[in-house]
């Protein structure tokens, strides 16, 4: 039996009220797990860098150029200052594939396709995940707070608030692509790119406060880490003891 499926853990009560001390873990948690301000700055200036410059002289390839030249100093700022860069590098991707459809199409909107795209897929496997009851949240924040999959079989209030924050960011996402796609397929590009600016940051944080009003009131995470390495120590004490008796008879 692993650990993953053992179904009580010294120490933990799944059913404990969450503490102060555990909300603000998870304030912190998702906090860095989603980039936090600079983060979340580092993904906005490309975007508003293309809108403001095409809104000027309508000029796409220019716009196109200075949007993915600013998302690569972004990631060469990080790596001088040795910091983390995989919210940066996953921005410099994004903006690199928005350039791509640019440059090929001549056509603004193409710069915006692809996120919109992303976007609205990921609202789709937000919404699917928490509705078969493999909240896509739970996968990605277990490794964050230690619990990897543990939720799933150990601590049903935390696979429950993992549900809920999922089918949040899903319907989230749902309706903020409600009101993107008519606009990319009837209004021009530079309504669009305000709009897509405009609606870049509030349902984020909208999204993500959900995700820690429910967290914060579920069970406490199973640190599974924690149970590996309790488990390899125990069993490396048992090998020695062993050892040693043998020695001795």
């Amino acid at each position: 039996m692993t650990s993953l499926d053992k179904p009580t853990t010294p120490g933990v009560d799944p059913s404990a009220e969450p503490s102060a001390d555990q909300k603000a873990v998870t304030q912190a948690a998702l906090f860095d797990a989603f980039g936090g301000i600079r983060g979340t700055v580092e993904t906005m200036l490309p975007g508003l860098l293309f809108v403001m410059i095409y809104t000027i002289n309508k000029d796409v390839k220019l716009s196109a150029i200075a949007a993915g030249a600013v998302a690569v100093l972004l990631v060469i700022v990080r790596l001088a200052r040795k910091d983390t860069v995989k919210h940066a590098f996953s921005g410099v991707f994004g903006v690199g594939v928005g350039v791509a459809f640019a440059l090929f199409t001549g056509s603004a909107k193409g710069f915006y396709l692809p996120g919109m795209i992303y976007g609205a897929g990921l609202g789709v496997a937000f919404t699917v995940s928490a509705l078969v009851g493999f909240p896509l949240l739970g996968v990605i924040l277990g490794p964050v707070f230690k619990e990897n999959l543990s939720w799933r079989t150990r601590n049903p209030g935390r696979k429950k608030a993992y549900v809920k924050a999922s089918l949040a960011w899903g319907l989230i996402f749902l309706a903020k692509y409600a009101i993107l796609f008519p606009l990319y397929w009837w209004g021009d590009a530079t309504q669009l790119g305000w709009v897509l600016i405009a609606l870049k940051l509030p349902p984020m944080v909208l999204a993500v406060y959900f995700t820690w009003l429910f967290l914060a009131q579920a069970p406490p995470p199973i640190n599974v880490i924690e149970e590996w390495e309790a488990e390899e120590a125990a069993e490396k004490a048992a090998k020695a003891a062993k050892a040693a008796g043998g020695q001795g008879a």
